[in-house]
């Protein structure tokens, strides 16, 4: 039974959620502020998180009717069966205290007992947790109302990348926008192809993303719109605070940005799936060229 869970937790989005912890990492470390144990209690809670919004998304889907039996993508652990609905709430359970514990482990070894920090952090960790959940969970789900992109470039690029760096750092520089805007954005060209894959069986089921909204056609525009806004952003960041040329090292991952543009407008939806695995892991290499150019 095992099997089924670790597919359930879809380790595959796990690079994704790393880069935008990654790039906050890095401009800590630009700012001589790394420490090895906060970044590691930040990868382990941005993990958690992430399996909870996995696990959750897989029983809100099945439940509210996205994930049946024409939609593309690959099936699903409730919808096929071999997790019962049962089953996954707890194990939605178990992933809000493995969080909460992991958060708050983080929080006290970043700002010790300073009340003002702590609290503010603390309000902001259990909303990531509502978010993770409420996207396709509960009478309302925000994701079926086309939300779910929006909700990325927060949590993804503002809080992942400026949350993560504040707490090694304590500081907070406007510039530092530009990097968290191309995390924001990368991941919502994860998103973008999802929902592109899925757009004719989120259309039956009333899920209203985007490509659903404006249509196929105007979806691969828009995530033509993403890819190139993630860069120009890193453009930016540099010629901003620019201090050697090392620092456009992120450039060598612009091909394969390129390369996932190109096959996400000539394939079929369901022919997408692919390009899911490809856009997250050619976001971590941006992430790591965009550290090291800043570094050396």
């Amino acid at each position: 039974m095992l099997k089924p869970w670790i597919e359930a937790f879809r380790p595959r989005t796990l690079p994704l959620s790393l880069s935008c912890i990654g790039m906050g990492a890095f401009l800590a470390a630009a700012q001589n502020q790394f420490n090895g144990t906060l970044f590691f209690l930040c990868c382990l809670t941005t993990v958690f998180l992430q399996v909870l919004s996995n696990l959750a998304n897989d029983y809100g889907d099945t439940v509210n009717g996205a994930d049946h039996a024409q939609r593309k993508g690959p099936l699903r652990a409730v919808q096929s069966g071999v997790i019962s609905e049962a089953q996954m709430r707890k194990a939605i359970f178990i992933f809000i205290i493995l969080c909460l514990a992991s958060g708050v482990a983080l929080l006290y070894l970043s700002f010790g007992w300073q009340v003002q920090h702590l609290l503010f952090f603390l309000m902001l960790g259990l909303l990531c947790i509502v978010a993770a959940i409420a996207y396709t969970m509960g009478k309302k789900p925000y994701g079926y109302s086309g939300l779910g992109d929006l909700s990325v470039l927060i949590f993804f690029g503002f809080v992942g990348v400026i949350g993560s760096q504040y707490l090694f750092t304590k500081t907070f520089f406007w510039i530092q926008i530009f990097p968290a805007l191309s995390c924001g954005f990368f991941s919502m060209a994860v998103l973008n192809i999802n929902n592109i894959r899925d757009i004719d069986s989120d259309r039956s089921a009333g899920k209203y993303s985007i490509p659903v909204r404006v249509g196929k056609e105007k979806a691969i525009g828009y995530h033509w719109f993403l890819l190139s806004a993630g860069l120009v952003c890193a453009v930016l960041f540099v010629v901003l605070d620019y201090q050697s040329p090392q620092q456009f090292l992120f450039l060598l991952a612009s091909p394969l940005f390129f390369l996932n543009g190109m096959n996400v407008a000539t394939r079929p939806s369901e022919k997408l799936d692919p390009m899911l695995k490809q856009m997250a892991l050619a976001t971590l290499l941006f992430v790591v060229l965009f550290g090291v150019g800043n570094l050396i």
